[in-house]
């Protein structure tokens, strides 16, 4: 039986997909998220995790970010990541990183891993040159309809 707190409860069901440039900082990555977050009315505290290519595993700002939010970064190879359909696929960077999708590909990835059967992506990537910073970074956000418990 549920207890009354599950009402309360906030179920984090969405996986944030993160493409960037070497050298992307924590701050950046804070406020794109949630300016993607606030732009598409989606609840910042169901993220679930962040994801992205596995070259991607020492980035210090993608670490820095998940140790703050206490989020799993998760990552995938290039393999992987391109056998994902995806709506947005670039063949440019395939080139950089062998894969036409790091950002749409590793959310739905992601959010597979949790779910029995469908998968959403709520947010199509979107990519962000901010005059600020030098680096660009791509998010996309999937949602995963039906939890395992």
């Amino acid at each position: 039986m549920l207890s009354k707190n599950v009402d309360n409860m906030v179920i984090k069901k969405l996986w944030v997909g993160i493409g960037c440039q070497k050298g992307i900082s924590q701050q950046l990555i804070n406020l794109v998220i949630k300016k993607v977050f606030q732009e598409n009315q989606l609840i910042y505290h169901e993220i679930a995790g962040i994801a992205t290519i596995d070259k991607k595993a020492s980035e210090i700002g993608l670490l820095e970010f998940c140790n703050l939010e206490k989020l799993p970064l998760k990552t995938f190879s290039a393999e992987l990541l391109n056998n994902v359909l995806v709506p947005n696929p670039n063949n440019t960077i395939t080139k950089l990183v062998g894969t036409s999708s790091v950002a749409e590909a590793s959310a739905i990835l992601a959010a597979s891993e949790i779910t029995s059967t469908e998968i959403m992506l709520l947010v199509p990537k979107q990519i962000f040159r901010l005059p600020e910073a030098p680096a660009t970074i791509t998010v996309a956000v999937a949602k995963s309809e039906n939890l395992i418990f």
